[in-house]
């Protein structure tokens, strides 16, 4: 239950970086500090289709691919309804 919430925090950091700058660079380094710091507690994938990926590859799961893929879901659109409250 852990990683799925740090899979929906990783991804809600992540999209709303993305949603608030467009800057690459700065894109990069908030994937890289999800990777490192969600890494290890979930696996850091903040994508359905990495998570797919990872399933297929046999690194995560078949058990675990719905909520990882749900808590992303979740966490993006948190994140979207985020920046439009502060861009308000």
């Amino acid at each position: 239950m852990y990683n799925y919430l740090v899979e929906f925090i990783a991804t809600l950091f992540f999209m709303y970086v993305i949603l608030a700058t467009g800057n690459p660079l700065a894109i990069g380094a908030a994937l890289a500090l999800v990777m490192l710091v969600a890494g290890k507690y979930s696996g850091g994938y903040v994508n359905p289709a990495v998570s797919i990926a990872m399933v297929s590859a046999g690194k995560l799961n078949v058990n675990d691919l719905m909520p990882y893929i749900i808590a992303q879901i979740l966490g993006a659109l948190t994140a979207l309804q985020i920046y439009k409250r502060v861009q308000m």
